[in-house]
């Protein structure tokens, strides 16, 4: 990276902003990564120094792993950390208390994960695997289709963990609505069969997610962020789309707005692909463009390649981010989440924001065997 382009990254990648009462301190955001590093689900202080010494090398905002609220059906690995319980909320206290401190703001990341079957390990071994229809992304019936009585349960475990994150001092939350995930199977037509009222076009299925995000928001303060992480593309289903069109992804971003959302976190597995031909708009960018609200892009960045070949061997090459910093520039997001380049190096903000670019660590998925 250049001289003016390192000064450049700095001077953008700087500013702050807000995300309804929120000030962030710059455009960095740490994506979220599951890392399986909590025994009972219960975060200890390899988990705080985690997140804090991330924080203290300039993440403006940290987004964490995905958390299991409390839902019998939530998860599925009990190393995977909750956000319910005792034990689980006072380890998550100390992580906000340590961000803070080190001077990055913080929002956990609430997850159900849906038609994905229960193991031995579960926090809750013998219940059953919940979708909206029983179908895992595959098309593989797999699950329970979730009854009225399931679906008011599940609302109640995310408004449950939206209440306590504010209580012990996270400065929003983020819904997982991303991935093939239990939102995400509501969402897409792939795996939402329902004829009822969560089920049919692209704004009936809509409505589950929609009622989360009404009730969370009902619930907590006015002035409390409520994010929302989506995306076309599933776990098991790369080339999988819930919408082909602007009409159509608007169809499903609009009633997620009205119901309270304040940011959209848009995945893609590469930032720089155009989402929808005859635009160079990127999903985040039409997400932005089609709302009104703030965004976050994620895919890639700081890689050379997607995600997928940054595990295939080790060393993956760094890719530059003069194109990230164009479109964070004219406005077509608002921040830029880092996943396995923040993985890799801790220090990657204070590399960028301090232009020691040449510094950054490559990617290795070594990387994984720490998470340090």
């Amino acid at each position: 990276m250049t001289a003016p382009a390192t000064s450049r990254a700095a001077e953008i990648l700087s500013r702050p902003t807000t995300i309804n009462g929120l000030t962030v301190p710059n455009r960095i955001v740490m994506a979220p990564m599951t890392r399986m590093f909590s025994p009972g689900g219960i975060p200890g202080e390899d988990v705080v120094s985690y997140y804090a010494r991330r924080a203290a090398a300039g993440v403006g905002l940290i987004v964490t792993e995905g958390t299991y609220v409390g839902h019998e059906s939530a998860g599925n690995s009990a190393r995977v950390p909750r956000f319910h319980g005792e034990d689980q909320l006072a380890g998550w206290q100390k992580v906000a208390e340590a961000v803070h401190a080190a001077g990055g703001t913080i929002v956990p990341q609430l997850w159900h994960i849906g038609t994905v079957r229960n193991q031995g390990d579960a926090p809750y071994p013998d219940a059953p695997s919940h979708g909206p229809s029983g179908l895992r992304v595959t098309g593989v019936e797999d699950a329970t289709p979730m009854t009225q009585a399931d679906i008011d349960a599940v609302i109640g475990a995310f408004v449950e963990s939206a209440v306590a994150a504010e209580r012990i001092g996270f400065d929003g939350i983020e819904l997982h609505g991303a991935h093939g995930y239990l939102l995400d199977q509501f969402l897409w037509a792939g795996t939402n069969r329902r004829t009822d009222a969560y089920g049919g076009d692209p704004v009936a299925r809509t409505q589950f997610a929609a009622e989360i995000v009404a009730a969370v928001r009902e619930a907590v303060s006015p002035e409390f962020p409520v994010l929302f992480r989506y995306s076309q593309w599933k776990q098991e289903a790369y080339d999988a789309r819930l919408a082909e069109t602007p009409e159509e992804l608007e169809a499903i971003l609009a009633p997620l707005a009205a119901a309270g959302v304040d940011a959209f976190h848009a995945s893609t597995r590469r930032y720089w692909l155009p989402e929808f031909d005859g635009s160079d708009l990127n999903l985040a960018g039409w997400t932005k463009k089609l709302t009104g609200r703030p965004t976050i892009t994620v895919g890639s960045v700081g890689l050379d390649g997607d995600f997928i070949r940054g595990f295939a061997g080790e060393g993956s090459p760094i890719r530059g981010i003069d194109d990230l910093l164009d479109r964070l520039e004219r406005e077509e997001y608002d921040f830029v989440a880092v996943g396995r380049a923040l993985l890799q190096d801790p220090e990657w903000a204070a590399k960028v924001l301090a232009g020691r670019s040449d510094e950054l660590e490559p990617y290795s998925a070594s990387a994984l065997k720490t998470l340090s």
